[in-house]
């Protein structure tokens, strides 16, 4: 693992020679368009890098993007890796230690999820104060990497309390509806029956989606401050519950983006 992590760092280097990324972004489902705001220096698709899994879903583009967002050189990826594509879990944090090493110091995760806390609705926002893991493995299972972390990494405070408080008054500022909650991560890909959802709402979760929770867990192994950021797409209440469709969770997730990219943007631009 650590010789095509190292490999595949040295092909990326190799390509964009002396640009040195201070800030990786993870963008979710329906998510890619803050690379609009990207001033891009190189890009290179996934499939076209030594080492690197393959996005299968055909709503993530699956690029890596290089390029100044808010004054700040950032990496990103444009389509995430999940566990119910096939992928163990060091296939799908393998690009957050290769961002790592071409050098970034803070990682911004966003994502697309169901809102399990009757106060947070369809469209809102969700800054990630913490999670339940509730997928089935975990992607520091194995020979731990001494040359990045510890064995047994702390995860008191996996996400960064000076970035949500940040964020929290960026989107008070803006007047956008911005929550704080417990992200709960499962494996999918099929959504939960209502007695899933009463029961992961009972554990203490306000929000469940299927990613995130494994990028945070390497990011905080390698002592990476992490923010992250839901797009509410759709309600899971067990006594409201209706079907809902991929394409209304895209639309929801689309329509809301322009508020989660204004917190990014400027979060960013604060730091």
């Amino acid at each position: 693992m650590l010789e095509n992590i190292q490999r595949t760092t040295e092909f990326i280097r190799s390509r964009i020679g002396d640009f040195k990324p201070e800030i990786g972004i993870i963008l979710g489902t329906g998510l890619g368009a803050l690379v609009d705001e990207i001033e891009i220096a190189f890009q290179f698709p996934y499939s076209n890098i030594p080492n690197f899994p393959i996005s299968t879903l055909e709503f993530h583009s699956g690029k890596l993007i290089f390029g100044t967002l808010s004054g700040k050189k950032v990496v990103a990826m444009q389509g995430r890796l999940h566990y119910y594509e096939g992928y163990d879990m060091k296939q799908i944090t393998f690009p957050v230690r290769v961002m790592k090493m071409l050098g970034i110091e803070r990682l911004f995760v966003s994502n697309a999820s169901g809102s399990l806390n009757p106060e947070f609705k369809k469209g809102h926002l969700m800054i990630i104060a913490d999670h339940i893991n509730k997928q089935p493995d975990n992607p520091l299972r194995g020979r731990n990497l001494d040359e990045f972390g510890p064995r047994f990494p702390d995860m008191s405070e996996p996400y960064d309390r000076n970035m949500r408080k940040l964020a929290l008054a960026i989107a008070a500022e803006n007047q956008i509806t911005c929550h704080e909650g417990v992200y709960v991560s499962v494996a999918g890909p099929n959504l939960e029956t209502k007695a899933e959802y009463r029961y992961l709402r009972i554990i203490g979760g306000d929000a469940v989606g299927m990613s995130t929770v494994p990028e945070v867990i390497v990011a905080n192994h390698m002592a990476i401050p992490v923010f992250a950021i839901s797009v509410l797409t759709d309600e899971g209440f067990p006594e409201e519950l209706q079907p809902v469709s991929l394409a209304e969770i895209i639309q929801t997730a689309k329509t809301a983006e322009p508020q989660m990219t204004l917190i990014l943007k400027e979060l960013i631009k604060a730091l």
